[in-house]
This record gives structure tokens, sequence and C-alpha cells, in this order.
């Protein structure tokens, strides 16, 4: 039987329960609500249709609790996060935008060349560093 094959003994089980436990000492409320609502803006995103090639994931109703939950949650966080605070705003302002849009009966806007789609009344920005490689935005990194 292969190592991956077989049954964890009773010593392994207890030292991951351990390294389990000292990660959860570690780990700070605030830290795992702001890491929330990174993940609904991002998953947001893909609801809205708003990445390339997500557009067939359109889910207007995943889309508008993705934005209620960073909008509740935000406010929770929003003074520790310092400057990401102003980005995790203009990508819920961008998903409520898409929302709105859908409602009104149009789809989200096509996404620029950058993966970013421009909101009404305002120049498009470029892409930030999630847009432009594909990977998921985190604070501070």
């Amino acid at each position: 039987m292969s190592d991956q094959q077989r049954q964890p003994t009773e010593e392994e089980l207890r030292a991951y329960a351990q390294q389990m436990e000292a990660q959860l000492k570690q780990l700070r409320v605030e830290d795992v609500v702001a890491q929330t609502i990174v993940t609904l803006v991002n998953v947001g995103g893909r609801k809205a249709g708003l990445a390339p090639g997500t557009e067939d994931e359109r889910d207007p109703e995943q889309l508008r609790m993705a934005i209620e939950g960073a909008r509740a949650l935000l406010p929770l966080v929003e003074d520790l996060l310092g400057p990401d605070a102003k980005a995790i705003r203009d990508a819920l302002s961008q998903l409520q935008m898409a929302y709105a849009q859908g409602a009104q009966g149009g789809a989200a806007p096509a996404p620029e060349p950058g993966g970013q789609a421009p909101a009404q009344d305002e120049k498009p920005s470029g892409a930030g560093p999630a847009q432009s490689s594909g990977r998921l935005w985190v604070p501070g990194q």
C-alpha cells in the first residue's frame, strides 16, 4: 500500500491537530473577515461575468448575495485595511454597477482589454495586478 492509500496513524492525526491548533491561535478574526470580503468580491466578479471567460457563469442572484455579503462585512474591517480599503470599495462598486445594469435588462459591460469593466462615466484606469495576472487579489500582497 502506498503512502497516499494508507490511513494516517493516531500519532500523525494528533500532530496534525496540534498544527491546526497552533494556526488557530495565530489567526485574527479581522484577517478572516477581510479575506472573506476579498473572496466575495472575486466570486462576485465571476458571477457578474466580468472576467474574460466567465461570461457563461453570470448569475444575478449569486452576484447580489456576494455584493450584500461584502457590503455587510466591509464596515467591520475597513479602518484596518488602510489603502486596500479603496481598492475593495472600487471593486465592490464595479460589481454593484454590473448588477444594476443586469437588473435593467442589459448585460454587464464588456471587459476592457485589461480585464476590468469600466464604471459608467469613468475613464478605464487599466487593469490592476489581479486582473492582469488572472490571480485573486489579496490585500497587502
